[in-house]
């Protein structure tokens, strides 16, 4: 790895982050895309390329459960849209 990626990087996630809130943003985003984006577009570039339709979303509603639960600045939490896409009684047991 260069020296001139790892400027690009680091520009792309800190920008020019002055507080510890925009320093913890820059990484939690960066942290996302390795643990999740990056791979979650090479699967769907395999689907594509194999001729099936192919959608990409990210879900960043923040449920109001998550109020005094999570730190404000989380917007979702992985696997947060269950309940949005499937219904709540069926986390909820209700069913």
């Amino acid at each position: 790895v260069t020296s001139e990626v790892v400027d690009r990087v680091y520009k792309e996630y800190m920008g020019d982050a002055e507080s510890p809130a925009q320093v913890r943003d820059g990484l939690l985003d960066a942290m996302g895309d390795v643990f999740f984006v990056i791979s979650a577009v090479a699967a769907a570039r395999y689907h594509r390329d194999a001729g099936n339709p192919v959608y990409f979303y990210e879900f960043q509603h923040r449920p109001s459960e998550a109020d005094g639960v999570v730190p404000a600045f989380v917007k979702a939490d992985h696997g947060a849209e269950i309940a949005f896409v499937f219904g709540k009684p069926f986390l909820a047991g209700d069913v």
